[in-house]
């Protein structure tokens, strides 16, 4: 009885063990995205006009045209498109005051 509880006590705690790595890991491979989305210039320009675009009130439309590579015009509609909701996202007005609806 005492080897079985030994074993279950290993196993979930090599189990939480593991749980509490892959977090970490992910939140680490997140933040290494962030930094090369915010070092890439197409991003980094689609961001600028994705914002722009949302100010002047026009449709959300990225022209991925003025970019050359596959990989670049992706870049460019990633940022344009988190742009355009970053910028309408901060123009949200809360509804609620206290908790209670308006």
């Amino acid at each position: 009885m005492k080897t079985f509880l030994f074993a279950a006590v290993v196993v979930i705690g090599i189990g939480a063990a593991s749980m509490v790595l892959a977090d970490q890991q992910s939140q680490f491979s997140r933040s290494n995205r962030d930094a090369a989305q915010i070092t890439d210039g197409a991003f980094r320009d689609g961001l600028y006009l994705g914002k722009l675009a949302a100010k002047a009130g026009t449709e959300r439309h990225a022209a991925i045209g003025r970019w050359a590579t596959a990989e670049d015009r992706s870049s460019f509609a990633a940022g344009y498109q988190r742009g355009y909701s970053e910028f309408l996202a901060s123009r949200v007005i809360p509804t609620t005051r206290g908790g209670v609806r308006e």
